[in-house]
């Protein structure tokens, strides 16, 4: 039976989605992916769902723009729905301080982030076999909200 496998990628670099949808070609072929590059885009993506999609997000937890993709987890598991998405955090560096901070806050998983294509090939086949073969995943359904999602503070305040 086929099925469909609607994924948001938050990540900065515009390639890393295209890396994703070209591997998961031959290694998931149900997944899709819908790029974001920033913690508001993806709140705001996430505030104008109307049904089914994400089945999960996919995360940096560094993010360029935003700083820290940590501080998407708290609006996230505060959402009614978000809170069912497995949110599965990618990284470059393991430092045991965000891999604590990172589940503390509500991720589901955390990644070390694949640094070549076959890595990449790899990854989205354990992605899958885990994800949709081994476990069960609640059925979400996400309503168009009125209210915003609290916005991310990136930036510390500035005292005069």
């Amino acid at each position: 039976m086929a099925y469909h496998v609607p994924t948001l990628v938050v990540d900065d670099d515009p390639a890393i989605a295209e890396i994703l949808q070209r591997a998961a070609k031959s290694n998931f072929p149900e997944a899709s992916f819908t790029p974001v590059r920033t913690i508001d885009d993806a709140l705001s993506y996430l505030e104008n769902l109307e049904g089914k999609d994400p089945k999960h997000i996919v995360m940096d937890i560094n993010l360029e723009s935003d700083g820290e993709g940590l501080g998407f987890l708290s609006p996230l598991r505060s959402h009614p729905q978000g809170r069912l998405v497995p949110t599965i955090m990618l990284s470059a560096s393991e430092s045991s301080h965000q891999i604590r901070e990172a589940y503390e806050l509500g991720a589901t998983s955390f990644t070390s982030k694949p640094y070549c294509y076959t890595e990449w090939k790899d990854y989205l086949s354990r992605l899958r076999i885990y994800w949709y073969e081994t476990v069960s995943l609640p059925g979400i359904w996400f309503e168009k909200i009125f209210e915003p999602l609290p916005k991310i503070r990136t930036t510390s305040p500035v005292y005069t």
